[in-house]
């Protein structure tokens, strides 16, 4: 079963690729006015933990949260779902999208195959 992730638990993971392990207190000093609710950022790591995202440990009356995956393996993880979810599980179809849509010119495909056939080697 693939668990997505919302925004707002976006914005906790990219707290924790950012600063490392954090406690919920710690990680509500780092948000921006207006702060979520402590409550809230609380459920969100919960929420996290149960879809394999964070995991924790105990530090006196609390729990310090960790990424279970750091911010590349997440990117992967999402654009393989998107990938198979919605290309027909066709990476070849994700290259044609970009050159379709003139996020990737011809320069940009040539150092692609370059990479390929030094990694070939």
């Amino acid at each position: 079963m693939r668990s997505e992730i919302t925004k707002r638990e976006e914005e906790v993971m990219q707290l924790l690729w950012d600063n490392g392990p954090l406690t919920v207190a710690e990680m509500l000093q780092l948000y921006a006015e207006p702060k979520p609710h402590f409550n809230t950022v609380s459920t969100m790591v919960r929420s996290l933990e149960k879809k394999g995202f964070t995991t924790h440990s105990p530090e006196g009356m609390s729990f310090r949260y960790a990424a279970t995956m750091n911010r590349e393996q997440y990117g992967q993880r999402y654009l393989g779902g998107v990938v198979r979810d919605y290309l027909d599980n066709s990476y070849k179809k994700v290259v044609s999208q970009f050159v379709e849509n003139e996020r990737l010119s011809v320069d940009d495909l040539r150092s692609i195959i370059d990479m390929i056939e030094k990694e070939g080697k």
